[in-house]
Protein backbone atom coordinates (compact mmCIF):
# COMPACT_ATOMS: atom_id res chain seq x y z
CA UNK A 1 0.00 0.00 0.00
CA UNK A 2 1.53 3.27 -1.08
CA UNK A 3 1.57 6.03 1.48
CA UNK A 4 0.93 9.45 0.00
CA UNK A 5 2.43 12.62 1.37
CA UNK A 6 5.40 11.12 3.23
CA UNK A 7 8.13 12.48 1.00
CA UNK A 8 8.17 15.90 2.54
CA UNK A 9 7.31 14.63 6.00
CA UNK A 10 4.53 17.17 6.45
CA UNK A 11 1.30 16.59 8.37
CA UNK A 12 -2.00 17.50 6.76
CA UNK A 13 -2.52 21.24 7.00
CA UNK A 14 -4.92 22.33 9.68
CA UNK A 15 -4.92 19.08 11.65
CA UNK A 16 -3.67 19.50 15.23
CA UNK A 17 -4.56 17.01 17.95
CA UNK A 18 -2.11 18.36 20.52
CA UNK A 19 -1.71 21.69 22.30
CA UNK A 20 0.27 24.32 20.42
CA UNK A 21 2.67 26.30 22.57
CA UNK A 22 1.60 29.91 22.85
CA UNK A 23 4.07 32.37 21.37
CA UNK A 24 4.18 35.86 19.94
CA UNK A 25 5.88 37.03 16.79
CA UNK A 26 8.94 38.21 18.69
CA UNK A 27 9.64 34.76 20.08
CA UNK A 28 11.85 32.35 18.14
CA UNK A 29 12.20 29.59 20.74
CA UNK A 30 11.02 26.24 19.39
CA UNK A 31 10.01 23.39 21.68
CA UNK A 32 10.10 19.88 20.23
CA UNK A 33 8.58 16.77 21.76
CA UNK A 34 10.29 13.74 20.21
CA UNK A 35 8.88 10.39 21.30
CA UNK A 36 11.16 7.47 20.42
CA UNK A 37 10.64 3.73 20.20
CA UNK A 38 14.16 3.05 21.45
CA UNK A 39 14.80 3.81 25.09
CA UNK A 40 18.34 5.16 24.68
CA UNK A 41 19.87 5.13 21.18
CA UNK A 42 17.59 7.70 19.56
CA UNK A 43 17.05 9.95 22.63
CA UNK A 44 20.79 10.06 23.32
CA UNK A 45 21.43 11.28 19.79
CA UNK A 46 18.55 13.74 19.55
CA UNK A 47 19.18 15.41 22.91
CA UNK A 48 22.49 16.63 21.49
CA UNK A 49 20.65 19.13 19.30
CA UNK A 50 20.93 22.11 21.65
CA UNK A 51 20.80 25.84 21.15
CA UNK A 52 19.48 29.06 22.70
CA UNK A 53 16.38 28.92 20.47
CA UNK A 54 15.73 25.19 20.69
CA UNK A 55 14.34 22.94 23.41
CA UNK A 56 14.33 19.20 22.67
CA UNK A 57 12.35 16.91 24.95
CA UNK A 58 13.27 13.41 23.74
CA UNK A 59 11.66 10.42 25.43
CA UNK A 60 12.45 6.73 24.87
CA UNK A 61 9.43 4.56 25.64
CA UNK A 62 10.29 1.10 24.29
CA UNK A 63 6.81 0.38 22.87
CA UNK A 64 5.46 -0.58 19.44
CA UNK A 65 5.08 2.07 16.73
CA UNK A 66 1.29 2.25 17.08
CA UNK A 67 1.52 2.51 20.89
CA UNK A 68 4.22 5.14 20.47
CA UNK A 69 1.92 7.34 18.39
CA UNK A 70 -0.83 7.14 21.01
CA UNK A 71 1.65 7.96 23.78
CA UNK A 72 2.90 10.94 21.77
CA UNK A 73 -0.64 12.24 21.39
CA UNK A 74 -1.27 11.90 25.11
CA UNK A 75 1.99 13.64 26.01
CA UNK A 76 1.15 16.36 23.53
CA UNK A 77 -2.14 17.00 25.28
CA UNK A 78 -0.33 17.36 28.60
CA UNK A 79 2.14 20.02 27.44
CA UNK A 80 2.60 22.75 24.87
CA UNK A 81 4.92 22.14 21.92
CA UNK A 82 5.72 23.70 18.57
CA UNK A 83 6.36 20.33 16.95
CA UNK A 84 5.75 16.70 17.93
CA UNK A 85 7.64 13.87 16.26
CA UNK A 86 7.62 10.09 16.57
CA UNK A 87 10.82 8.13 15.88
CA UNK A 88 10.49 4.41 15.27
CA UNK A 89 11.93 1.47 13.30
CA UNK A 90 10.42 -1.20 11.11
CA UNK A 91 12.18 -4.04 13.00
CA UNK A 92 9.75 -6.99 13.25
CA UNK A 93 6.62 -4.86 12.89
CA UNK A 94 4.26 -6.01 10.12
CA UNK A 95 3.94 -3.84 7.04
CA UNK A 96 0.31 -3.02 7.79
CA UNK A 97 1.03 -2.11 11.43
CA UNK A 98 4.04 -0.01 10.47
CA UNK A 99 2.22 1.91 7.74
CA UNK A 100 -0.79 2.23 10.01
CA UNK A 101 1.34 3.88 12.69
CA UNK A 102 2.77 6.36 10.17
CA UNK A 103 -0.68 7.21 8.83
CA UNK A 104 -2.19 7.53 12.31
CA UNK A 105 0.55 9.96 13.36
CA UNK A 106 0.33 12.18 10.29
CA UNK A 107 -3.48 12.25 10.44
CA UNK A 108 -3.16 13.73 13.94
CA UNK A 109 -0.59 16.36 13.01
CA UNK A 110 2.39 14.40 14.39
CA UNK A 111 5.45 14.09 12.16
CA UNK A 112 7.35 10.84 11.74
CA UNK A 113 11.05 10.00 11.46
CA UNK A 114 10.94 6.30 10.59
CA UNK A 115 13.67 3.88 9.61
CA UNK A 116 13.41 0.64 7.70
CA UNK A 117 15.08 -1.42 9.10
CA UNK A 118 16.80 0.42 11.94
CA UNK A 119 17.80 3.88 13.20
CA UNK A 120 21.43 2.89 12.61
CA UNK A 121 20.78 3.31 8.88
CA UNK A 122 20.90 7.07 9.55
CA UNK A 123 24.33 6.63 11.13
CA UNK A 124 25.60 4.56 8.18
CA UNK A 125 24.52 7.19 5.68
CA UNK A 126 27.10 9.52 7.20
CA UNK A 127 29.77 7.35 5.54
CA UNK A 128 28.29 5.77 2.42
CA UNK A 129 25.15 5.56 0.32
CA UNK A 130 23.32 2.26 0.92
CA UNK A 131 20.37 1.12 -1.18
CA UNK A 132 20.22 -2.63 -0.62
CA UNK A 133 18.59 -4.46 2.32
CA UNK A 134 20.81 -5.81 5.07
CA UNK A 135 20.41 -7.62 8.35
CA UNK A 136 20.35 -5.64 11.58
CA UNK A 137 23.69 -7.21 12.57
CA UNK A 138 25.23 -5.86 9.38
CA UNK A 139 24.35 -2.30 10.37
CA UNK A 140 26.40 -2.72 13.53
CA UNK A 141 29.39 -4.39 11.84
CA UNK A 142 29.56 -1.78 9.08
CA UNK A 143 29.42 1.01 11.64
CA UNK A 144 32.25 -0.62 13.57
CA UNK A 145 34.31 -0.63 10.37
CA UNK A 146 33.63 3.06 9.75
CA UNK A 147 33.99 4.46 13.27
CA UNK A 148 37.30 4.90 15.11
CA UNK A 149 36.14 2.29 17.65
CA UNK A 150 33.58 -0.57 17.62
CA UNK A 151 30.00 0.63 17.53
CA UNK A 152 28.09 0.28 20.79
CA UNK A 153 24.35 0.64 20.79
CA UNK A 154 23.18 3.47 23.09
CA UNK A 155 26.54 5.25 22.75
CA UNK A 156 25.85 8.81 24.03
CA UNK A 157 28.66 10.25 21.88
CA UNK A 158 27.34 9.36 18.41
CA UNK A 159 26.21 12.89 17.61
CA UNK A 160 29.69 14.29 18.23
CA UNK A 161 31.38 11.45 16.33
CA UNK A 162 29.18 11.95 13.28
CA UNK A 163 28.60 15.69 13.28
CA UNK A 164 31.17 16.62 10.67
CA UNK A 165 29.69 14.10 8.23
CA UNK A 166 26.10 15.20 8.75
CA UNK A 167 25.85 17.00 5.40
CA UNK A 168 26.75 13.73 3.65
CA UNK A 169 24.09 11.84 5.61
CA UNK A 170 21.43 14.43 4.75
CA UNK A 171 22.24 14.15 1.05
CA UNK A 172 22.37 10.34 1.11
CA UNK A 173 19.09 10.00 3.00
CA UNK A 174 17.30 12.35 0.61
CA UNK A 175 18.74 10.50 -2.38
CA UNK A 176 17.62 7.18 -0.91
CA UNK A 177 14.07 8.40 -0.26
CA UNK A 178 13.78 9.65 -3.85
CA UNK A 179 14.18 6.07 -5.06
CA UNK A 180 10.69 5.25 -3.78
CA UNK A 181 7.89 6.90 -5.71
CA UNK A 182 5.48 6.93 -4.07
CA UNK A 183 7.08 5.91 -0.76
CA UNK A 184 5.76 2.91 1.15
CA UNK A 185 7.46 3.00 4.59
CA UNK A 186 6.74 -0.65 5.43
CA UNK A 187 8.31 -2.11 2.28
CA UNK A 188 10.93 0.49 1.31
CA UNK A 189 14.00 -1.33 2.63
CA UNK A 190 16.29 0.44 3.27
CA UNK A 191 14.77 3.88 3.83
CA UNK A 192 14.60 6.57 6.48
CA UNK A 193 13.06 9.97 7.13
CA UNK A 194 15.28 10.80 10.10
CA UNK A 195 16.93 13.44 7.90
CA UNK A 196 13.63 15.36 7.83
CA UNK A 197 13.74 15.65 11.61
CA UNK A 198 17.42 16.59 11.58
CA UNK A 199 16.85 19.31 9.00
CA UNK A 200 14.01 20.71 11.08
CA UNK A 201 16.09 20.73 14.26
CA UNK A 202 18.98 22.37 12.43
CA UNK A 203 16.74 25.27 11.44
CA UNK A 204 16.79 26.46 15.06
CA UNK A 205 20.48 25.96 15.80
CA UNK A 206 23.20 28.59 15.50
CA UNK A 207 24.88 28.44 12.08
CA UNK A 208 28.07 27.11 13.65
CA UNK A 209 26.16 24.07 14.98
CA UNK A 210 23.90 23.38 12.00
CA UNK A 211 26.03 21.80 9.32
CA UNK A 212 23.22 22.21 6.82
CA UNK A 213 19.62 23.30 7.44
Amino acid sequence: MAYRGMRRGQPKRGIRKYRLRRSDRQETLQKFLIVCEGKQTEPNYLRCFRGPNLVVEAKGLGVSPRQLVEEALELGRQGEYDQIWCVFDRDDCSVSDFNGAVQRAVSQGVRVAYSNQAFELWYLLHFHFYNTPMRREDYFSKLSESLPRPYEKNDPHMYDQLFWRQATALDNAERLLRRYSPPNPGTDDPSTTVHLLVRELNRFLPETRAKRA
